[in-house]
């Protein structure tokens, strides 16, 4: 019988806060999203003050400053490498494993004995937390969905450990579980079963298939399925190639100028070209978008997009700035505090699948020349050494704030842990 596990770390950036500063033990943290806007990841104790998570911080800081809160930046360096690191230990536990999420990894359980599934889920959790120091939840069952689920349900468990492969232990764990918490059920699905009288998954696990393919396509079909113990969703050990790519920010400060503003999309169109070339894909369109701030009531309101065509797909960096400076070109309109802009791109392709232009004024060869030594530049002396004169020489005006932000431990020479 196949058998899934799924683990997450707990909290998973405000403990590896927590790893390399110990003081943070038992207090409440939160840790901010870019430019410190609002809380994306809560420790149990912040969670008790009754911080929400996407809480703007403006709006909770002094109720963090009253009650003691730490709020730190996010670190997204730190928690990509503890990531990794945690990674590579599931991969000794297991011979097939799905990275799902920056803290949440499916295994493939299925040749371990129904019998020693508990004790092994337990070492998994002990050794990630002897070996990098961050807390764990596992849960296990026949199918991802449940797997997940379980692993919601060991959150409340003192051992954080929980298997579902036992038909009357799900059945009993199912009859309380709200149903907005099963994966794949959003707010808009649960609305729609809760006006059929479906509260918790066991209900959900009772709708005939057809009916929930009705009111929620096939991912609602699959559910049923899969809350029945049937497998729907295979183990992904190879990684999907991407379908799209996306590189959105908020400014550090409002931009005010097209100038700036042109800046920023470069930059933003130079991030995604590498993107891209990692991941060995192209694109023959990029949207580009910009808009004001929500929250600020007293300023004029506006929020605009523009799709811009290429000749055919590429990944050349100097290419894509060219196209999305003409979105901003025919998109800026002065008087107005822009608060965040992006590049969204989807559809993508493989460089040796994309159509040619008929006629292709580029030098394919040299452009892929130049951009492999751009790359092969930053990878050696760090990020952005080498960049397009069209980002500006100075962007600290829209560059991303961390004004917060922990050493980067692991990952910087300069920023390593020292003992005093």
């Amino acid at each position: 019988m196949t058998a899934f596990a799924l683990i997450d770390g707990n909290s998973f950036y405000c403990s590896c806060e927590r790893v390399f500063d110990p003081k943070l033990e038992s207090r409440p943290v939160i840790v901010l999203s870019n430019n410190d806007g609002c809380a994306v990841a809560r420790t149990n104790e912040a969670k008790a003050l009754g911080i929400r998570m996407g809480a703007p911080y403006f709006k909770i800081r002094s109720l963090c400053e009253r009650e003691g809160v730490v709020a730190l930046s996010s670190n997204y360096a730190l928690y990509g490498d503890m990531s990794r690191r945690m990674n590579e230990i599931y991969e000794t536990f297991s011979p097939r494993t799905e990275v799902y999420s920056i803290d949440e990894t499916f295994l493939d359980v299925t040749d371990v004995p129904p019998g020693d599934r508990m004790p092994w889920a337990k070492d998994l959790s002990a050794t990630i937390r002897r070996w990098t120091g961050i807390p764990t939840c596992v849960g296990i069952g026949p199918t991802k969905t449940l797997a997940k689920l379980a692993n919601k349900a060991a959150k409340k468990l003192s051992d954080g450990v929980l298997d579902l492969t036992d038909p009357d232990e799900r059945a009993r764990v199912m009859a309380n579980f709200p149903i907005g918490d099963v994966w794949g059920v959003g707010p808009a699905n649960q609305i729609k079963l809760g006006s059929i009288g479906i509260a918790f998954a066991d209900q959900m696990r009772d709708l005939d298939p057809r009916r929930a393919r009705e009111l929620m396509t096939v991912v609602g079909e699959r559910i049923v399925y899969e809350l029945n113990g049937q497998p729907c969703l295979p183990l992904e050990d190879v990684p999907a190639v991407r379908k799209g790519c996306a590189v959105t920010r908020s400014f550090g400060e409002r931009v005010t100028t097209k100038l700036a503003m042109e800046q920023a999309v470069a930059g933003y169109a130079t991030r995604l070209g590498e993107k891209l070339r990692r991941h060995g894909l192209a694109t023959d369109h990029v949207t580009v978008f910009m808009h004001t701030s929500r929250f600020a009531d007293n300023e004029p309101q506006r929020n605009v997009s523009m799709t811009v065509d290429l000749p055919e797909a590429t990944n050349d960096t100097l290419q894509l700035i060219k196209a999305s400076r003409r979105a901003v070109d025919q998109l800026w309109r002065s008087g107005y505090r822009y608060s965040k802009a992006g590049i969204i791109t989807d559809d993508l392709v493989r460089p040796a699948d994309r159509q040619r232009a008929l006629f292709d004024t580029l030098d394919q060869d040299k452009a892929s020349k130049i951009m492999q030594a751009l790359d092969e530049a930053n990878r050696r002396w760090g990020r952005a050494t080498v960049f397009p004169a069209a980002m500006g020489v100075t962007r600290t005006a829209f560059s991303t704030k961390f004004e917060r932000r922990s050493p980067r431990y692991t990952t910087r020479w300069e920023e390593l842990p020292q003992c005093r």
